[in-house]
């Protein structure tokens, strides 16, 4: 796979076609969307830049981040007061206006993030700090304990990390994915809201 695909493309480069977004994938498409890129939701000195470990085929198949129904990184962010209301993944660049941006670690397209070899994830990490180098970011946040700890090369950890990326203070959340059982609703908008406290220091 390239470092670099447009986004909308598809592992071998050719691109497909985004869903509406009031449009529910069907079988056929979410599988189609495997190995697609989405755009990420970026800009130039962010509060904090979320980092989702790779999208999953609902996001595959439309082309927002965190689109699955069963996601729970939009409730999470509204409920932990980053937004003031609960936006749709179809409004995931609105992100800016509350100076957040959201990005992968790793660009293609899975049905669950442990489809992802290590090597993966550490090239991902590698560009992910490349790609964020230049933005300037205040809190780089990884939605993900084990992408990070692989990702990285660093100890299994959550909430605040000791080390910097790109020179911004760097948060460890867990994955609000519906599949991740080992933390429910209320453990994500706890972590959330110690992100959002940090906002202030």
């Amino acid at each position: 796979m390239p470092a670099t695909l447009p986004a909308g493309a598809d592992v071998d480069g050719t691109l497909g076609t985004w869903l509406a977004h009031d449009v529910k994938p069907s079988k056929a498409q979410l599988q189609a969307a495997r190995g697609r890129v989405i755009p990420d939701v970026l800009g130039s000195d962010l509060d904090v830049v979320f980092v989702g470990i790779n999208p999953g085929l609902w996001s595959g198949a439309t082309g927002y981040h965190f689109a699955n129904p069963g996601n729970r990184f939009w409730k999470a962010l509204h409920l932990s007061e980053f937004t003031d209301r609960q936006l749709a993944p179809s409004e995931n660049t609105l992100l800016l206006e509350s100076n957040l941006g959201v990005t992968n670690m790793v660009a293609r397209t899975t049905a669950r993030a442990d489809e992802l070899s290590d090597d993966e994830l550490r090239s991902g990490a590698r560009r992910l700090e490349e790609r964020l180098a230049r933005l300037r970011p205040r809190i780089v946040a990884i939605l993900g304990i084990d992408a990070y700890r692989k990702g990285f090369g660093r100890p299994r950890a959550l909430g605040r990390q000791q080390e910097r990326l790109v020179g911004a203070r760097l948060w460890v959340l867990p994955n609000p994915s519906g599949l991740n059982a080992h933390y429910q609703l209320d453990d994500l908008i706890e972590r959330f809201r110690e992100l959002r406290a940090a906002l202030a220091d």
